[in-house]
């Protein structure tokens, strides 16, 4: 997924120009994704209550992609590149992919076990990524399984769970190829730093 990223970015140009007309800076869109990932979380905490709310998932994902997108253009445009601005980006990421993902141990107690290591691997690959910047100078993206690549599949999860086609079986398989692509991941991102 994140090979498609400058096309989306071409997409997104539009917007950029509007926002930074308006005056709104790189570390407030990025503030945006944090709390919009927030209330992703919530809404996929309650879906149990309201199947409706799965599609917070596949909508409020598209959306951060887009801010997260969106931050990183504004700061490299028009100048606005802090190390202040790089750490909140780094550290929402993480703090983000929190939020969103924790609700999968309600849904997937079946599962819980691979779902703990889907999150622990998120983070994992999320540092191995930052490795590379600290080791060879480059922030590293490899997938499969990073972030956009996650963001794509809790939002099918989302489509799968309003649909009511999840069942504790195929949510095994599908974790149990997420944890592993993972792995391979972080392998390519350390082996990459190095």
């Amino acid at each position: 997924m994140y090979n498609i990223k400058p096309k989306f970015q071409q997409l997104l140009r539009p917007v950029l120009t509007r926002l930074h007309t308006l005056g709104v800076s790189a570390n407030q869109i990025t503030w945006t994704s944090i709390l919009l990932s927030l209330a992703i979380g919530i809404a996929f905490w309650f879906a149990a209550e309201s199947r409706i709310l799965f599609w917070a998932l596949p909508v409020g994902l598209f959306a951060r992609m887009a801010l997260n997108a969106l931050d990183g253009m504004m700061a490299r445009v028009y100048n606005q590149q802090s190390k202040s601005g790089e750490l909140l980006n780094e550290a929402g990421d993480i703090i983000s992919d929190l939020f969103i993902y924790f609700p999968l141990l309600r849904f997937e107690q079946a599962n819980m076990y691979l779902i703990v290591l889907f999150i622990c691997g998120s983070i994992v690959n999320e540092f191995a990524g930052l490795l590379g910047k600290v080791i060879s100078g480059v922030r590293r993206y490899e997938g499969p399984m990073g972030k956009s690549d996650r963001a794509f599949l809790i939002g099918l999860y989302g489509i799968a769970s309003w649909f009511q086609v999840i069942t504790p079986e195929r949510s095994f398989w599908v974790f149990v190829i997420a944890d592993l692509l993972l792995i391979l991941s972080t392998s390519l991102r350390l082996k990459k730093s190095l």
